[in-house]
């Protein structure tokens, strides 16, 4: 046997703290509660550090093992979702940078805090513990290995000696939960994480992040005289949040504002809310004479519909011109940036200091109800039993909430109908972002499991959303990490974005002759519900909407009663 280069031992029986550990121990002392990770050749000092950690007890990120890189990226997103916390994610080098890059868009898009960490080839080639002793580290090497993803990131470094370990974890940590909050990139050579330290490991003290924007009270106060002189306003909310929902319901109730959650991605007012106008804004944005819009990147499709020119436009949000969009043109007459819970609750003690004629109200409050009251008539329409028994995505979308109910937290890609489904609780729904990163729904409600673990968590997912969740590693990792979640298969055989592109442009043309399905079809569809079952799961696959509640209903007890992961693949017919 060959012995191996004294450089690439580590037999000391001193053991001096390595870098790697000091590294763990920061993201603990930062509140990471996991490591999110899919370990490659660069992992060696974490996992020493992991190893030396059970022995001295000190406190580190629960890690995860995940085999693929995406789905890591979407359960450190769901995890966030429900806690709150920042996330931690650790790839192998390049190859599994790029492999996470679509769902660290989403993140970004989102204002999702993560720490991707990254390991970096080997800089030395000879003579240096951790250097290059396997054939990939010369062709994984790059110039730049973050280059690829900057444009995306807050913050991005490469650890350069080991004593900064703790400093740059701190450094990253700051960042990424600093408003508007974002994920950051951290690249780890092994020489460095692997060096000794010259000093034991002491606590980090986190560093303070400040406080989220706080209104103007000028604009504010114009705001309020805006709303007070209104007679059809509108708010259009996309991703407001939780905090939000008091002074927005507060204010929409008291003073008749309507409001639209437009393509929202969380719950931005209950939907038994009696100002709540449903999820598409385009019907109330021709008569509006304010439009107030919050957290909305696109409150409406300029293509589709366009405002009253006599209109004003106010934005409220962290964020309010999207700053990292490169291109948006929507019309904007006071742009208030502020945290949007401070924002409202600071716009709801401004008009309860104007004087609102009773009448003007009541006429905003009367315009409301006649809308919501043809709206909920076409939407039952919509969702009433088939008559020729094939399933429908808003007769599904009905069943889904009804057999859920209201606890249960929702993450959604793509196909379920958020109006046929009630959702009155914060934090219950989730959609994918704007970017629609594909292979996210499934992971985020994995990570959301493994937050809030008595709470059941459900993923609707259209048939081609789940293809790119790569299902068996989905379907494994649910299994090792005991992670039991109820999967909804919404199955056309289609990527109908696509088909609906292609229709909204060459519908008279030749692609939209036979329906715009080239390229879209994805038939024959998978048995998605074989892949559960050989994770042990409860899979069925439904045709008939007589058969679809009992299904439902098996397949939720099974989540919650045997705790076990289930599949419901339902087939429906477009």
């Amino acid at each position: 046997m060959v012995a191996q280069p004294t450089a690439q031992r580590s037999d000391s029986k001193e053991r001096a703290p390595i870098a790697g550990e000091a590294f763990l121990r920061a993201l603990a002392d930062h509140g990471v509660e996991y490591l999110f990770a899919n370990p490659g050749t660069d992992f060696p000092p974490v996992v020493e550090a992991y190893s030396r950690a059970k022995i001295s007890n000190h406190k580190v990120p629960t890690p995860l093992v995940i085999p693929h890189e995406n789905l890591a990226m979407a359960m450190a997103h769901g995890s966030y979702a429900m806690t709150g916390k920042p996330a931690a994610v650790m790839l192998h080098v390049n190859v599994g940078t790029a492999n996470a890059i679509s769902n660290l868009i989403n993140m970004s898009r989102d204002y999702v805090p993560v720490l991707l960490c990254a390991g970096r080839t080997p800089i030395t080639e000879k003579g240096k513990f951790g250097g290059r002793n396997r054939y990939i580290h010369w062709g994984q090497e790059m110039f730049d290995q973050a280059a690829m993803l900057r444009e995306i990131v807050k913050w991005d470094y490469e650890l350069r000696l080991p004593e900064q370990t703790a400093d740059v974890v701190s450094r990253a940590c700051e960042i990424t939960m600093t408003s508007p909050r974002g994920p950051v990139y951290l690249s780890l050579p092994r020489e460095p994480l692997s060096a000794p330290l010259p000093e034991p490991i002491g606590p980090v003290k986190p560093r303070a992040v400040p406080a989220p924007p706080h209104p103007d009270p000028a604009q504010i106060a114009t705001l309020a005289e805006w709303i007070a002189a209104s007679e059809k306003p509108l708010f259009i909310a996309t991703a407001s949040g939780a905090a939000a929902i008091g002074p927005l319901g507060r204010i929409a109730e008291k003073y008749a504002l309507p409001v639209v959650t437009q393509r929202q991605r969380e719950v931005c007012l209950p939907s038994n809310h009696p100002m709540h106008m449903g999820y598409d804004s385009h019907a109330l944005i021709p008569d509006a004479d304010l439009i107030v819009i919050l957290d909305a990147d696109v409150p409406w499709v300029p293509n589709d519909q366009q405002p009253n020119p006599n209109a004003r436009f106010a934005s409220l949000g962290e964020d309010p011109n999207f700053r990292r969009y490169p291109m948006r043109s929507f019309p904007n007459d006071l742009s208030i940036m502020s945290n949007t819970a401070a924002g409202l609750a600071a716009l709801e003690q401004a008009l309860s200091k104007l004087s609102i004629p009773e009448a003007r109200i009541a006429a905003r409050r009367t315009r409301a109800a006649e809308f919501n009251r043809k709206r909920k008539e076409a939407l039952a329409k919509a969702s009433a039993v088939p008559a020729n028994d094939k399933i429908n995505f808003a007769y599904l979308s009905r069943l889904v909430g009804e057999c859920i109910g209201e606890d249960a937290i929702v993450f959604n890609e793509y196909s379920l109908m958020q109006e046929h489904i009630e959702r009155t609780k914060p934090n219950t729904f989730y959609g994918n972002s704007a970017a629609a990163g594909l292979g996210w729904g499934f992971g985020a409600a994995l990570g959301a499991k493994l937050a809030a673990p008595d709470k059941l968590i459900v993923a609707t997912l259209g048939d081609g959303a789940h293809m790119f969740s790569n299902p068996m590693v989905s379907h494994w990792t649910a299994d090792i990490h005991k992670l039991p979640i109820l999967t909804i298969i919404f199955n056309n055989s289609l990527y109908a974005a696509v088909r609906g592109a292609t229709m909204s442009m060459f519908k008279d043309g030749v692609a939209g002759q036979d329906g715009g399905r080239f390229m879209a079809d994805l038939s024959p569809s998978p048995a998605f519900e074989l892949a559960v079952q050989a994770q042990g799961g409860h899979g069925v696959r439904v045709e008939k909407a007589s058969e679809l509640p009992a299904a439902l209903a098996r397949a939720r007890d099974v989540v919650v009663k045997e705790g076990r992961q289930a599949l419901v693949n339902v087939i429906c017919p477009t």
